[in-house]
């Protein structure tokens, strides 16, 4: 067996013990029996067949295409800009996303909808969508006009700390309670997923990173600069356009559900191309979605352990990796 075959193995057998061990671990420890009873529609306990259909199967889901989809949204923004250090936030996606879950979530309170949970959900979801796509939107706008990518990585991180200082301000003039909603929001969290909400997250997560899958020949090719890409025929524009709205489906979808969720994106793609020591996206692509969701599911297992936000998680466990990846290595790509 070869080397990237051996690895592929392991990490889809790690991916499937994880999503078991998430299933298993939590406030009520449960048997590997009682969770294929209830999984496979057998006799299993009524209480434990309730805590693993109702509660930590959607989370485990949850965290699969999470995981998935900030990975492969990172790596195509680390080839597309020729940086180590981009990541799926780093067009200003999540800021845009945010400035619109902050505009809801801070004037829920005066719109009398903050008592209503089913309107408070689909409300968080869809501002996030519509924020999320109106800064792409520009960014879009600005890059049909300027050919160097590395300006619109500027612009983007521009329009994200402005964005950041409006989101600011609001939280500044907001009451208490809308206030302490709006932070747990940026905490992120895997476990307010509902059912009806994981049934949208889902199909955007499948488009986007169908469209991340097609991005994958283009990606090699901008591996030696745009201007090789435009002598061996690549339609630069068609291709960022199509990385854009991987990154708006991709990024934007897990925002929108469960909160910025940090540095997945940014760690996982040196993580993999450091375990399979190729610069080949038809193998980091894929080995990037299995690598993510297995994070994804360490860092909820910890969360529950420890008791903490994810996001606080994800941090502790991508910063030591970025600094490590940055400290050994001076070419990337």
């Amino acid at each position: 067996m070869t080397r990237p075959a051996l690895l592929f193995a392991l990490l889809a057998a790690a991916v499937c013990a994880l999503f078991v061990a998430d299933l298993a671990v939590g406030s009520v420890a449960l048997p590997p029996r009682e969770i294929w009873l209830a999984l496979s529609g057998g006799p299993a306990d009524a209480i434990a067949r309730d805590i693993i259909l109702n509660i930590r199967l959607l989370k485990a889901a949850t965290a699969l295409a999470a995981g998935a989809a900030l990975a492969a949204c990172g790596l195509q923004m680390q080839t597309l800009f020729r940086n180590p250090l981009a990541g799926p936030y780093v067009l200003g996606v999540s800021s845009g996303a945010g400035l619109g879950v902050a505009l809801f979530l801070l004037g829920a309170p005066l719109l009398d909808v903050a008592s209503h949970s089913l309107i408070r959900s689909l409300g968080i979801a869809g501002a996030a969508w519509i924020g999320a796509a109106a800064v792409l939107s520009v960014v879009m706008a600005v890059s049909r006009r300027i050919k160097d990518i590395m300006v619109i990585l500027i612009l983007g991180m521009m329009f994200g700390s402005g964005i950041g200082s409006v989101v600011e301000i609001l939280q500044f003039l907001s009451n208490e309670t809308a206030l302490k909603s709006f932070v747990v929001w940026t905490m992120g969290s895997l476990g307010d997923v509902t059912g009806p909400q994981l049934a949208l997250l889902a199909p955007a997560v499948a488009a986007g990173l169908a469209l991340s899958v097609a991005a994958i020949k283009p990606l090699n090719l901008l591996l030696l600069g745009e201007n090789y890409a435009r002598t061996m025929g690549l339609n630069i524009q068609r291709t960022r356009t199509l990385i854009f709205a991987a990154t708006v489906l991709l990024a934007g979808s897990v925002t929108a559900f469960c909160g910025p969720v940090g540095f997945v994106g940014l760690a996982v793609p040196h993580l993999v191309r450091m375990l399979f020591r190729s610069a080949d996206h038809r193998m980091l692509m894929p080995a990037s979605m299995l690598a993510g969701a297995a994070l994804l599911l360490v860092c909820d297992l910890i969360s529950k352990l420890l008791a903490l936000p994810i996001n606080t998680i994800t941090a502790l466990m991508g910063i030591p990796v970025v600094v490590i990846v940055v400290v050994r290595n001076r070419s990337f790509f």
